[in-house]
């Protein structure tokens, strides 16, 4: 599905760009992004299949989306997008293998799996999340889904993963229904837990819950990243008044430049 582009105007004004990759070797350069961050920075084990590369059996599933430095040319933040159709003939959705969510996926609607997410370290800041959101709000508009959920990861601080403190941070609006009864596969170890928050919540967990997500259930430690991961769940219905006015009304300012898609 090929969406429209912006004037050139519009795109001139503006420094960052989002859009779909729409060749094997924009993916490439996520993948790249991905490695850095993820392996150089945060010093993740991966289990890649190329060197350099954070690549897996999920990303041929996924669409791609890219933030775009104008000025240079280099992508500079991503996150790839699961559907649910794509998740079925992949047998699965990437969050199944860190939680039980049987009662959220039995939910009637459509799903859309966002992970991966990141920003290169030179770029971070409200300005390209706030690029990447248009992106994804656009995205979820021209597909029509009913629920975007993944994993946020919380690094741990000098002392551990403060489980308890982290949590309590949260308010209590921002869990979702009990009823839906998400479990983590591995719960955090008890030895690699700590009382006090060193780090305070992560940015992306932050922009996650302005944009309405829920946290369900308790974090899963996922041993390979050093990371303790909660599951996020957002009813898109619950914002899409509120995001269509801020994002989708203005997307003649944003080069979306959408490929098609395997959504």
């Amino acid at each position: 599905m090929q969406n429209p582009r912006p004037d050139r105007a519009s795109i001139k004004s503006r420094r960052y760009v989002s859009e779909v990759a729409k060749q094997h070797s924009e993916i490439t350069l996520a993948q790249k992004l991905r490695y850095r961050v993820f392996a150089q920075e945060m010093g993740a084990q991966l289990h890649s299949l190329e060197v350099g590369l954070d690549a897996d059996a999920v990303d041929e599933y996924c669409d791609h989306l890219l933030v775009r430095d104008l000025q240079t040319g280099q992508i500079v933040a991503c996150t790839r997008l699961l559907s649910d159709t794509q998740a079925r003939r992949l047998g699965y959705f990437y969050s199944e293998g860190e939680f039980h969510l049987d009662g959220v996926l039995a939910l009637p609607g459509r799903f859309l799996e966002i992970g991966r997410t990141c920003v290169d370290p030179a770029h971070r800041g409200s300005v390209v999340l706030s690029t990447l959101w248009a992106g994804l709000a656009e995205y979820v508009a021209v597909h029509q889904f009913d629920y975007l959920m993944g994993c946020a990861s919380i690094p741990p601080g000098p002392n551990g993963f403060a489980v308890n403190a982290v949590y309590s941070q949260i308010q209590p609006h921002q869990f979702g229904p009990r009823h839906l009864d998400v479990r983590p596969k591995i719960e955090v170890p008890l030895h690699r837990r700590c009382v006090r928050d060193e780090c305070g919540i992560p940015p992306l967990l932050q922009a996650y819950l302005r944009l309405g997500c829920w946290v369900l259930g308790d974090p899963y430690w996922d041993s390979d990243f050093n990371v303790m991961d909660v599951f996020i769940l957002l009813e898109l219905d619950r914002i899409q008044a509120r995001y269509e006015k801020r994002y989708i009304a203005g997307r003649s300012e944003i080069n979306l430049g959408m490929a098609p898609s395997l959504a």
